[in-house]
């Protein structure tokens, strides 16, 4: 007679989970590694991961919390094409300038697709032939599809990958006062999510970047590996630091003409402030650039600060720096631009905060030479003013004036006011009460679902593996017999698991033909959040040792009370 197996419980020896001892040669970050190493992905290419057994059942326990809460929260879930058509993207103005990021491929009959790295278009195409009324609205449709990015470097496993799984949502209402009623929805929804799957996370005011609209919020997972930072207050406020208010307070050096010195061998600010025995903010920092139309610009800081270049960004369409060579073309000397004699059109834009200096330290667009005291207004002129410095530690709160403390993140989702962007770029709209046509007031909500799966592991680790949050763990907890054969050790550790899995435990049994220090080392490199040995010594005295992965702590408890003691870590 065959032997009943309990289906309800993973068993070890039949799980495709090939754990590795050493570290993946290619991984350069802690979820890369470990991932890889308990048996949960698997590298095909570039960008590119299979994701085996217990990997994807971490995935699909995110995607559950992810729809739950959407569906909690109004949203209506879809499933929208991967590949799109050109012909959407040429009429939102994307396909042109979304860059190289947006993989573009051509069919048998030589038309146009991509592979969808977001869905603005796709979805904005579907419902304007079908929500034709105010009284259709408001409406949140979402999906969980792979999207696809075309990165230049491709690394940090997950993280920044080419191919990821996605939840995308998106809000159509009809006007500004049901969009904020939206994204509040969305906002206490993912919040909630961060919360299920057990994320240490800040919420912070972020850039809109490519996908555009007036206002963005970032759900960040914090970790010092995260690629991400961020400063935040006490008070409540945090930030991008791409996005984050800057207050920096430069440092007028005594001069009273403007004078050109000597430098030799002057190139970097710190160098510059040391040769002239000042601080850094007494200094001015140019920067060079090139806009969307071609326009050169040089951007001046404080030279305690770093130019932002998303802020540059928002008074310069399209900026980016300027490479050696078009430096080089442009008249500029590298190391030693300044606002003074700059070649013929030339612009120049400062930070807001170098207003209050009168004389400026500066480049001389001479090698080996700098001005001090160059008067702004008098010998140079600015072109454009705006905020233009990246935020940091220390610098003040916008909000309640305290210094601002910095940490790193990893974005594990985004919420954006999209506004009537896409609506009226492709002529999406709706007919008000008066009859007449407006566009729709879009909102955008994404949540990184296999970013989320590595942003958990970089928060929730040890030397020996991963320590997965109870919400999204493969499973909750593992039965562990100290013994491979038919007795009663075996025996009991399967009425144990059956028992376990009976209370709705996710349960799996180590089962396999190993010695116990194997058992051991894959269950915590796998990382489940509660196991239960099962010994002879014990079973003797009726006992067994409970051990919760997250705080080490091993409890030796009566065989009657493994599942009260499993529930109680499992919180």
């Amino acid at each position: 007679m065959n032997k009943v197996v309990n289906r309800s419980v993973l068993r070890m020896s039949s799980l495709y989970a090939p754990t590795l001892k050493e570290d993946p040669s290619d991984a350069d970050i802690v979820s890369a590694k470990l991932l890889v190493r308990a048996g949960m992905i698997r590298k095909e290419a570039a960008g590119l991961y299979s994701f085996l057994p217990l990997g994807l059942r971490v995935l699909h326990k995110i995607e559950n919390i992810v729809r739950e809460e959407m569906d909690s929260h109004g949203g209506q879930e879809i499933l929208m094409p991967f590949v799109q058509p050109a012909e959407l993207w040429h009429r939102s103005g994307r396909w042109d300038v979304y860059g190289a990021e947006l993989l573009r491929v051509t069919d048998r009959h030589d038309n146009e697709f991509c592979l969808g790295p977001t869905h603005e278009e796709i979805i904005t195409d579907l419902v304007q032939n079908e929500l034709r009324s105010y009284k259709d609205l408001p409406k949140n449709l979402y999906q969980i599809q792979v999207k696809f990015r075309d990165e230049r470097r491709p690394r940090f496993g997950l993280l920044r990958g080419r191919e990821f799984m996605m939840k995308d949502a998106y809000s159509f209402d009809a006007d500004a006062e049901g969009l904020d009623a939206s994204y509040a929805q969305m906002r206490d929804a993912y919040t909630n999510m961060c919360e299920r799957m057990g994320l240490k996370y800040r919420i912070v005011q972020a850039d809109s970047g490519q996908i555009g609209g007036n206002e963005s919020e970032e759900f960040m997972a914090l970790a010092e590996t995260g690629e991400a930072e961020l400063v935040y207050c006490e008070c409540g406020y945090a930030a991008d630091v791409e996005a984050g208010a800057c207050t920096p307070h430069p440092t007028a050096y005594a001069a009273e003409s403007m004078e050109k010195i000597s430098t030799p061998g002057v190139h970097t600010i710190s160098e510059l402030a040391e040769f002239l025995g000042c601080p850094e903010s007494s200094t001015v920092k140019a920067f060079a650039g090139v806009g969307d139309e071609g326009q050169v610009w040089v951007l001046f800081v404080p030279g305690d600060y770093e130019v932002n270049e998303i802020k540059a960004d928002r008074i310069i369409p399209g900026f980016r720096p300027m490479s050696d060579e078009e430096l080089k073309d442009a008249g500029l000397v590298k190391g030693s631009m300044g606002p003074v004699g700059l070649p013929a059109g030339v612009k120049v834009a400062a930070d807001e905060s170098l207003r209050s200096i009168e004389r400026w330290v500066v480049g001389a667009n001479d090698d080996g030479f700098h001005f001090v005291g160059a008067k702004l207004g008098e010998d140079f002129q600015v072109d454009a003013w705006a905020e233009l410095c990246t935020v940091r530690e220390g610098d003040v709160c916008p909000v309640c004036g305290k210094p601002l403390s910095a940490a790193r993140g990893i974005e594990v989702s985004q919420i954006f006011k999209l506004g009537t962007k896409y609506s009226e770029a492709m002529g999406a709209t709706f007919m008000d009460e008066s009859g007449a046509e407006r566009p729709f007031v879009m909102g955008c909500y994404g949540v990184g679902v296999s970013r989320t799966m590595a942003a958990a592991v970089e928060q929730s680790h040890d030397d020996f593996g991963i320590i997965w949050p109870a919400g999204i763990a493969p499973a909750h907890v593992c039965v562990v017999p100290l013994s491979a054969k038919p007795d009663e050790v075996t025996e009991a550790a399967e009425e144990l698991a059956a028992s376990l899995a009976a209370t709705g435990l996710e349960v799996v049994i180590d089962d396999r033909d190993e010695r116990a220090g194997v058992k051991f080392a894959d269950n915590d490199l796998i990382g489940w959040p509660v196991q239960v040995v099962v010994g002879k010594r014990g079973l003797k005295e009726g006992t067994v040792e409970v051990k919760n992965r997250a705080t080490g702590e091993k409890t030796s408890v009566a065989l009657t009370d493994a599942a009260a003691a499993v529930e109680a870590i499992l919180g």
